[in-house]
């Protein structure tokens, strides 16, 4: 199918785990990226920009289908290999409207690393993968590929950007990085030590050795924790038993080389990132491709006393990095503070192909923002979590949340029928998210309008 004109590519950047601030134009304190950098730079930074069910498998599928985890169902990180056939996946309706899709790097929704549908072009792996020496599925086949996974899934992706193309096409490349080596078993518990914690390339050994990341104030010890979050007094007590430690002290969680180990990480993200801008020049399509760069979840460095974690509302674990470059459309330094989610993605990929989202997508596109034009926005989102198996002390801690543009209320499923151990924050005077609210008479209406909006979303979520 010949070209049709004005329809760009799309480079989706997808980073395992990465906090919002674990790149240079983030504010991190000494990680240098040098090239994800250029995204917003030239582009668009979106200063708040969030998942809705913190965690892989959930929120790969919310950005891929453009609905809530209520919704397409991939609640938990269990092996769902059949549904995860089944999504409806925004690559589908860019095949339908003529585009050439690849696939390279992780899937996990589902541990079967083998072909999905919507997809021309496929590379990936069963699970987790390995970052070192990795067995991938290349269109079908598994085969072995030495080296280090950052730099081999770099090659996959350049190759595809570099190779002629007859059609504009669409790649989502999804790194491993920053995830450390685990094994996940089918009822979604990892095994840390099985597999050593997090391998950095080795010319990167060496890499920020020495570099200290700001202790924040929210970097509490579990007892300090359950004083204004007691819904989490059980949970932070399980944590110190010794099945607890054994899988903690694997990766070092929120210690300084933990975070300068991560760092280490990105480095070859970064490069990779690079080598992508230099083909895309050397073709001429770097300004007709859109690159969307972000993260599937966040990580907490010991905030709230969490830690390694990513699943829960408070904002470590919500906000993503997200950066979007297409000078057709987006003037470059652009800086915007509406609530992102990440279900946003897929209509904002379908709208700029020339297409129409479907009704069964829950995000909206991010179009009308990138014009800068005063539009409608949304005013709260919601945040969901079903309690699993991953970790021994996360029984029982499923949550729905709802964060406004001021104001945070979590409500604790399991925990409580009264409210009383929910927990409230107004983001404005209390950023770290340190004084719940939730008892306070003179924060009574607010807390009972959130309530009433947590309710209103949980059933728009299900579609009901």
């Amino acid at each position: 199918m010949p070209r049709r004109a004005g329809r760009p590519n799309f480079l989706v950047i997808l980073i395992d785990d990465l906090r919002h601030d674990e790149l240079g134009v983030g504010g991190h304190p000494y990680m240098k990226t040098p090239h994800a950098d250029r995204i917003a730079y030239e582009g668009a930074l979106f200063e708040r920009a969030f998942h809705t069910t913190p965690i892989c498998s959930p929120n790969r599928a919310s950005v891929m289908t453009g609905q809530y985890a209520s919704r397409h169902g991939i609640i938990d990180n269990v092996a769902r290999d059949a549904a995860s056939h089944r999504l409806p996946n925004y690559h589908l309706a860019l095949q339908a409207l003529g585009y050439e899709t690849a696939h390279v790097g992780k899937w996990h929704m589902g541990n079967d690393g083998r072909p999905r549908p919507g997809y021309d072009h496929w590379v990936s792996f069963d699970g987790h993968g390995r970052l070192n020496d990795p067995t991938l599925n290349v269109n079908g086949r598994y085969e072995k590929h030495p080296g280090y996974m950052t730099d081999v899934l770099n090659g996959f992706a350049l190759d595809f950007v570099s190779r002629k193309h007859e059609r504009p096409w669409a790649l989502l490349f999804a790194h491993k990085a920053v995830h450390p080596d685990a094994f996940q078993h089918p009822d979604g518990t990892l095994d840390l030590a099985q597999r050593g914690g997090y391998r950095v390339a080795e010319r990167h050994q060496d890499l920020y050795e020495g570099c200290v990341f700001p202790r924040k104030p929210n970097m509490l010890s579990p007892a300090q924790v359950v004083k204004d979050k007691p819904a989490w007094t059980e949970a932070m007590a399980l944590k110190q038993s010794d099945a607890a430690k054994a899988i903690l002290e694997t990766i070092r969680p929120g210690s300084q080389e933990e975070i300068r180990l991560r760092a280490r990480m990105m480095a070859a993200v970064d490069e990779g990132v690079g080598t992508l801008f230099d083909a895309l020049e050397r073709s001429g399509a770097l300004d007709d491709t859109v690159i969307v760069f972000f993260g599937d979840n966040g990580y907490f460095f010991g905030e709230h006393g969490l830690g390694p974690e990513r699943r829960f509302p408070y904002e470590e674990g919500i906000r993503s990095p997200f950066l979007v470059r297409y000078p057709r459309r987006i003037k470059a330094g652009t800086r915007l503070r509406e609530l992102v989610i990440c279900q946003d993605v897929a209509p904002t990929l379908i709208e700029l192909a020339g297409g129409r989202p479907g009704r069964q997508i829950q995000g909206r596109t991010l179009v009308p923002l990138f014009s800068g034009r005063r539009t409608w926005w949304r005013k709260s989102f919601l945040i969901e979590y079903w309690a699993e198996n991953a970790m021994p002390w996360l029984v029982g801690m499923t949550y729905k949340a709802v964060r406004t543009d001021r104001h945070k209320y979590i409500h604790w499923v399991n925990k409580n029928r009264d409210h009383e151990l929910d927990e409230l924050y107004d983001l404005e005077t209390d950023p770290f998210e340190l004084r719940n609210l939730n008892r306070s008479r003179s924060h009574a209406r607010v807390r009972e309008k959130l309530r009433r909006e947590l309710g209103r979303l949980v059933v728009v979520a299900l579609g009901i």
